[in-house]
């Protein structure tokens, strides 16, 4: 199927040329004469950006990266867990536990102040993508580490209290596994709501597009840190698991990345090429992830193309973000071709 879409060329030279015609805001002066007025310079007043760039440091991207790992992870174990594999559960299970260890850490470093974090929790605010991402990572945090400890009790002694707890670990920690696994799908797709509901064009504009990337992109990631820990008996349905993520986060990214002219940070410049790079190493994770069953060294490489392509992912599309906010283009062109069409001039975000 052709995409109906036309390049951003093309629609940017027939905004251009809508602007020209005789009856257009260029085409003609007060006495009816033709002008030829310069191409347009999208630029602001002093020179300075018409929206505030995220002030959300690098720590937020790995945030996203970490986020989507933990929720993969938690699928991922209870998957194992009602399959009767214990091997994978436990790999899960402790890729979830590090994933939200490292997204708490991340987050609060970015607060700058601890307190900040449990200061969010005083509301729930279900229209505010930030708050209700505050309380599923509450809720997924204490259910994914009770699963993975629950997985040290063999270490346990066999008699006494502690031989209690031995008994008793294995039923919490599968209810809590659960428990874990469903809240995972809020975890891996709020921060794409959450950077979609801001006014930073290359975020705002693919709204419809990023949580598919962003849950595609965590599926295929603990997919790979499953290849790379677990025994090939066990892996079976990861491969599986890997190729539909690829699945869902290309197709998903290639329409976030043909969006008109806010599209373009997606595939121009360092962000570009941090997408790119993702896409590629996807999609030679997720075909060598098929042909990994007899080849140890084959699995391990495929995981970690898989767990690579995540993180560069993640950091292309908060970099995207950023481009966009900077630059006064990603923002006028789009107001000015909704003038031209008759639509309202400004855009409400």
């Amino acid at each position: 199927m052709t995409d109906p879409t036309p390049p951003v060329g093309d629609r940017f030279r027939a905004y251009q040329a809508r602007l020209d015609q005789p009856g257009g805001r260029r085409g003609r002066g007060h006495g009816g004469e033709q002008l030829t007025v310069p191409p347009a310079d999208f630029s602001s007043y002093y020179g300075r950006p018409i929206l505030k760039a995220p002030v959300w440091k690098r720590d937020i991207g790995g945030y996203l990266f970490t986020g989507g790992l933990a929720a993969g992870g938690a699928l991922i174990g209870a998957g194992a867990q009602l399959t009767g594999r214990p091997a994978l559960r436990r790999v899960g299970r402790w890729t979830a536990l590090g994933g939200t260890v490292a997204s708490a850490y991340l987050l609060v470093h970015d607060l700058g102040r601890p307190e900040r974090f449990h200061h969010m929790l005083r509301v729930a605010k279900p229209t505010s993508p930030m708050s209700m991402g505050t309380w599923i990572l509450t809720a997924f945090g204490p259910a994914a580490g009770v699963a993975a400890v629950a997985e040290l009790a063999p270490l346990l002694p066999r008699h006494g209290v502690l031989g209690l707890a031995r008994r008793l670990a294995p039923g919490v920690g599968d209810v809590a596994g659960l428990a874990a696994a469903a809240t995972a799908p809020a975890l891996a797709t709020y921060t794409g709501v959450l950077l979609a509901d801001t006014a930073v064009p290359a975020w705002h504009d693919a709204y419809p597009f990023i949580p598919f990337v962003f849950g595609g992109s965590a599926l295929a990631a603990a997919s790979g840190v499953g290849l790379i820990a677990a025994p090939a008996a066990e892996t079976g349905p990861l491969r599986r698991l890997a190729a539909a993520g690829a699945a869902i986060k290309l197709v998903g990214g290639h329409r976030m990345e043909r969006l008109w002219i806010t599209g373009e940070p997606y595939r121009s410049g360092h962000s570009g090429r941090l997408v790119r790079a993702g896409n590629v190493l996807l999609s030679v994770g997720a075909v060598a992830a098929l042909f990994s069953r007899r080849s140890r060294l084959l699995s391990v490489l495929s995981g970690a193309a898989l767990v690579a392509s995540s993180l560069a992912t993640r950091f292309g599309i908060f970099e995207a973000g950023a481009v966009s906010a900077r630059d006064p283009k990603y923002t006028v062109v789009p107001q000015r071709e909704r003038l031209a069409d008759g639509g309202p001039a400004a855009d409400v975000r």
